[in-house]
């Protein structure tokens, strides 16, 4: 699977259909958010954004058709929730080489770091919401979440 998520959408439709879910071709969109990050938020929709660096992906979360906050801004400024991806960067001992900080790893973010998500159309529902995460974390393993002890490292890879 690629990391521009370019295959993701016919796998996500298998999955989906395996278990009763029959979405319309419109009704899951990939969109690559570029560098700056160009954030839009379709009322009515949720979404599972991703967010990758230099390949590897670093957090795949959702936001439901009410939080537009976490959609939006949690994830760039480490003091707005318990968990997000601008505090995980500066606990990250290996991105001190960044010299990162409260007021600075927002922009950065912004800057370096791929942002795509899926935006999945809300008439479908949390539990489809939840799958497509779900899957996307079984998929691409990102590194702040879950522990490294919980992983299976592509266990189902091997032949």
């Amino acid at each position: 699977m690629n990391n521009d998520l370019s295959g993701i959408k016919p796998l996500l439709y298998k999955i989906l259909n395996d278990v009763n879910i029959y979405p319309s071709d419109e009704d899951i969109k990939v969109i690559n958010r570029g560098n700056p990050h160009h954030l839009s938020f379709v009322e009515g929709n949720a979404y599972v954004y991703t967010f990758q660096y230099k390949g590897e992906f670093l957090k795949i979360g959702k936001a439901g058709s009410n939080s537009q906050p976490r959609f939006f801004s949690q994830h760039y400024h480490p003091s707005r929730t318990g968990s997000n991806l601008a505090k995980s960067i500066l606990f990250d001992p290996v991105m001190k080489i960044y010299e990162l900080n409260d007021d600075t790893v927002g922009d950065w973010i912004k800057k370096n770091v791929d942002r795509i998500d899926v935006e999945v159309n809300g008439s479908l529902g949390i539990f489809t919401l939840n799958l497509i995460e779900s899957i996307m974390h079984c998929l691409y393993e990102p590194k702040y979440e879950g522990f490294k002890s919980q992983r299976i490292t592509k266990i189902f890879n091997k032949k």
